[in-house]
């Protein structure tokens, strides 16, 4: 450590490095790495994240079997009928099948980014909301929900990235 010689005269000094954006890397030369990787990090992080939503919404819409669910559509209208206590518990059901499909499915490839994460975001919110009190730690863990939920909000607030549709288009909420 070594004490910030920049400090105002009469300071308190500080000791560390003096303060920049980023830490000084322990291998400065990964930092051409890292800042190249970034960008497809990010973009693979995104379509794994609207792909595994995705994987929800799919079976709902086609009426297949999802996991241990027989009936996944079924499923989530009771969550939202007698769990939630929700009117219209079909039409929010068929919404969330929506969401999920197509709203992953954009996520994924970027596309309205800003639009469907948000959503996404709020919908993961719900679950923990909903199920947290019966979901453990493990098997079926709460931590499911939570984590897609701060990624879906990191995504909202990031946008689709360079590797999107978004960025090809030119346009983002």
């Amino acid at each position: 450590m070594t004490i910030n010689a920049d400090a105002p005269s009469g300071s308190t000094p500080r000791f560390g490095p003096a303060e920049t954006s980023e830490p000084q890397l322990f291998i400065p030369t990964l930092r051409a790495f890292y800042d190249r990787m970034e960008p497809v990090a990010y973009g693979l992080m995104r379509l794994a994240f609207g792909l595994t939503i995705a994987t929800h919404g799919i079976p709902k819409m086609l009426g297949i079997p999802h996991g241990s669910m027989a009936d996944p559509m079924a499923g989530s209208t009771n969550l939202i009928g007698n769990v939630l206590g929700l009117p219209f518990a079909p039409q929010l059901a068929m919404f969330v099948a929506l969401l999920e499909t197509f709203g992953g499915l954009a996520v994924a490839l970027g596309l309205a980014t800003r639009l469907f994460a948000p959503m996404l975001a709020v919908q993961m919110a719900v679950i923990c909301l909903a199920i947290g009190p019966t979901y453990p730690w493990i098997d079926r863990g709460i931590e499911y929900p939570l984590m897609l939920g701060f990624v879906a909000l990191m995504i909202a607030i990031r946008g689709g990235g360079r590797y999107s549709v978004d960025q090809r288009l030119g346009v983002e909420l």
